[in-house]
């Protein structure tokens, strides 16, 4: 699998966990598990992006 094919498989799939532990952090009133998961909703979402960027350059 290419690189670029790779990191926006691996953001998406931590956009979704993230946006997950977000939402069960949000019901049950941890704060802490609703922060972790925006911070790995960002991370998703960044990595995505560089997945992006990769195979406009060909890597």
């Amino acid at each position: 699998m290419k690189s670029s094919t790779k990191d926006q498989a691996e953001g998406s799939f931590h956009k979704v966990k993230g946006k997950i532990k977000e939402t069960v952090g949000k019901a049950v009133g941890n704060r802490d598990l609703e922060a972790e998961g925006k911070d790995e909703n960002l991370d998703g979402k960044i990595e995505k992006k560089i997945g992006k960027v990769k195979k406009v350059l060909g890597k």
